[in-house]
């Protein structure tokens, strides 16, 4: 066969048997072999029904939108000047700063603060708040600003919470000006408690005794826990103001309960007291129960169903590192007990009035007591004490459906929850506020007080292990039932802003 030239078709067209010219894909057939495969690099002919049919798979496979989730945020100019937006930033880092300082939790925390930057038409804020710090952020093209706020100070201050809210709720609805709400903003700082600091003491007097007669105890039971519980209290206070720190202030607080239990085991002889009347293990429980009151262990969990983790490790931390000095507290006395021949035992606690409206009354006044040492507006204590009967009463029906603790605490929680965020608009008050001093006569304090009783006086680790993470769970399902309770209660009550949508997302979690 002749060669061929670069000028010649080494391919020809195929024909078919009238001499046009064949289209489509033309399979390649051998000489002897039949079809042959082809190669790789050579391109594929499609017939216009196989690039039709391509064509629609794609289209029902590939998606036709943006994702569901942001993975950034889109920058947002305001339009404002940069010494405007230093303002209102610095304005919105003070408001966090009270929040958290007063006891907000980190979701309503951040999403006042991102409304609050929207009320003054900064929508491009960014927000990141730890146990200790804040931190806000403003996108700008020229100029980024970010500014930090350290939280120096802890305390449960409802009455400043619920002014802060307050002004927020007037500077979205516009009522109130940039200038306006900083002047508003020291008034709020350095205005005095509604109420003197011996009224909160005989608060927290009153809540012991409810606890003890909660507990079982009778008059002289809550007399005498009513007046360590305000010894405790005044002792604490003293020393607070010299800077001892909280761990050894919860230390000293067990030890001085303690005392007076090993004081009073002491005395029966000489004054003729039977056990009945005057049990010393009620008055170190109700004394204990106090102290535990006012660690965040709600609070922890509530962080963390909300989505904020490190917050949430961080109150986890301090709860059992403040809880740990009870123990060391009780423990240091009951040795000292032991070696001047005054054996106290402290007997396992774990049982409550048998009566229910002597439970109801006892959670309303409990409630109303933590309520007013919280310094709570007292036109907002009574709505306190009816919800704290009504989380008693709601407890106390779960518990005789045989839901258990953990459960009847979480249905009752839920129904606190709900009712608080019901009610919060009508009350002018954060549904925190509510929640929180409603739920107190639930507290796993009393579970606690148990696992401290088993590593401390019987010194069954295993035992203890097991009512500690019994504690835990209450905790947790108390701090699920809040806030699933205001998550279903706020679209009822109001519709949610786009701020607290946002907010509650990230109890989603970062999985998509």
């Amino acid at each position: 066969m002749a060669d061929q030239t670069p000028g010649d078709d080494a391919s020809p067209t195929p024909t078919g048997a009238l001499g046009e010219p064949l289209t489509g894909q033309i399979p390649a057939v051998g000489p002897a072999t039949g079809p042959v495969r082809r190669s790789a690099r050579t391109p594929a002919v499609w017939s216009v029904p196989q690039r039709t049919l391509r064509a629609r798979a794609r289209r029902a496979m590939a998606g036709d939108g943006p994702p569901t989730v942001t993975f950034a945020m889109v920058r947002k100019e305001s339009g404002l000047t940069a010494e405007v937006e230093r303002s209102v930033l610095d304005l919105v880092l003070r408001t966090g700063e009270v929040m958290i300082a007063t006891g907000a939790p980190v979701a309503d925390t951040t999403a006042v603060m991102l409304r609050l930057a929207a009320a003054y038409g900064v929508t491009n804020c960014q927000v990141d708040i730890t146990f200790i710090s804040i931190t806000a952020s403003i996108d700008r093209d020229d100029d980024p600003v970010t500014k930090v706020r350290v939280i120096n100070v802890r305390t449960s201050d409802y009455s400043r919470l619920t002014d802060v809210t307050q002004l927020v709720d007037e500077a979205g609805a516009g009522d109130l000006s940039l200038e306006a709400a900083h002047e508003r903003m020291n008034v709020i700082l350095t205005s005095p408690h509604p109420y003197r600091r011996s009224v909160v003491t005989v608060a927290l007097g009153m809540m012991a005794a409810g606890v003890a007669v909660l507990l079982g105890g009778g008059l002289a039971v809550a007399v005498v826990a009513a007046a360590t519980t305000m010894v405790i209290d005044r002792s604490l206070r003293f020393l607070r103001n010299r800077g001892l720190p909280y761990l050894f202030q919860q230390a000293l607080g067990a030890g001085i309960a303690t005392l007076v239990a090993l004081l009073m085991l002491w005395g029966k002889p000489y004054l003729d007291i039977p056990d009945q009347v005057l049990p010393p293990s009620l008055v170190v429980a109700s004394g204990i129960v106090v102290l535990l009151a006012g660690l965040s262990l709600v609070g922890a969990a509530q962080d963390a169903i909300s989505g904020f983790p490190l917050t949430a490790a961080a109150r986890s931390y301090e709860v059992v590192l403040y809880t740990v000095g009870i123990v060391i507290g009780i423990g240091f006395v009951l040795d000292v007990g032991r070696r001047f021949g005054v054996p106290l035992s402290i007997s396992d606690v774990t049982g409550v009035a048998t009566a229910l409206p002597l439970q109801i009354a006892c959670g309303a006044v409990i409630a109303g007591a933590w309520s007013v040492a919280s310094y709570t507006r007292m036109r907002t204590v009574p709505v306190v004490m009816g919800v704290g009967a009504l989380a008693s009463a709601s407890y106390a029906g779960f518990l005789a459906l045989g839901m258990g603790p953990a459960g009847s605490s979480f249905g009752a929680a839920l129904v606190v929850g709900l009712l608080s965020a019901l009610v919060q608009r009508g009350m002018r008050t954060p549904s925190m506020v509510i929640a929180v001093c409603g739920i107190t006569p639930l507290l796993p304090g009393l579970a606690i007080y148990a696992a401290m009783f088993e590593f401390v006086d019987s010194g069954d680790v295993i035992t203890g292990a097991v009512r500690l993470i019994a504690a835990l769970s209450i905790g947790l399902a108390l701090a699920a039932g809040v806030t699933l309770g205001e998550f279903i209660g706020t679209p009822l009550g109001r519709n949610a802003d786009r701020w607290q949508r946002k907010v509650q997302a990230r109890a989603r979690g970062t999985r998509i």
